[in-house]
């Protein structure tokens, strides 16, 4: 289906997507992903304790809590979903054995391939921004019910950048790409991640899932998936069959 400007509205060109909530369900990350993780966290610090990548976790648990074993800090911020950096490498670590094992694959929101599909062939170029690393984002897209679809995306971004809550991040972001920010439509449904993006000039939409019990931003647009979000945002076209059956976008 082809996608179409809105008479009222510039497209955007480019579209910068959340994850947990927005094209994935929280549900999958905190009932599977963040489990798996917990169960093998352990196993991950002792088997690969010379892997580079663990080390280096390691040491920065060392600087961010002194003195508090390793495995005992990351309980501590798995139980409150804390957005730190060591954190989120080793979880990566764990998701990619799990992956590469099929004993996970991320079941995104029906409309979402879809609807990316259609994006990046009008065009139109596609980035992730997540607190999960940049590798743990590429598992989710390369290990989906619909097949790899990370060629779909020009950038991951993680938090290298800075945290999503913060509008220097998003600065980052433009620095790095060249993006102007009147072309850069930012989609999540955490109100304060979107104030961020605001902040920083970016054009915002809250993906307002039914399914997440998101609760409803009262400062930015809201739309109930993906398709409606770009919709409002000056394209149209884009399928709206979200259920058993799928309308192609």
């Amino acid at each position: 289906m082809t996608l179409q400007a809105s008479e009222q509205t510039v497209p955007p060109r480019v579209v910068l997507l959340d994850i947990e909530g927005t094209t994935l369900p929280v549900s999958f990350v905190h009932n599977v992903l963040f489990p798996y993780a917990r169960r093998h966290l352990a196993a991950l610090l002792a088997d690969r304790a010379d892997d580079p990548a663990v080390a280096g976790a390691v040491a920065q648990i060392s600087e961010l809590a002194p003195g508090v074993p390793p495995a005992e800090q990351l309980a501590r911020w798995m139980d409150v979903d804390a957005k730190v950096e060591p954190l989120k490498t080793l979880q990566g670590l764990c998701w990619d054995a799990g992956y590469r094992q099929g004993e996970l694959v991320a079941d995104l929101y029906p409309d979402v391939v879809p609807c990316l599909r259609a994006l990046h062939a009008a065009g139109v170029v596609l980035a992730v921004y997540s607190s999960g690393s940049e590798p743990a984002q590429r598992l989710i897209y390369g290990y989906t019910e619909q097949g790899d679809v990370t060629s779909l995306f020009s950038a991951f971004f993680d938090l290298r950048v800075g945290g999503k809550k913060e509008a220097q991040s998003y600065r980052h972001i433009l620095a790095e790409t060249g993006w102007q920010a009147a072309d850069v439509l930012f989609l999540s449904d955490v109100e304060a991640e979107l104030d961020a993006a605001a902040e920083a000039g970016l054009r915002v939409c809250q993906i307002a899932r039914a399914e997440d019990g998101t609760v409803v931003s009262q400062r930015h647009p809201v739309a109930a998936d993906i398709a409606q979000a770009l919709e409002r945002s000056g394209l149209s076209g884009i399928g709206q069959g979200v259920g058993e059956r799928v309308g192609s976008c």
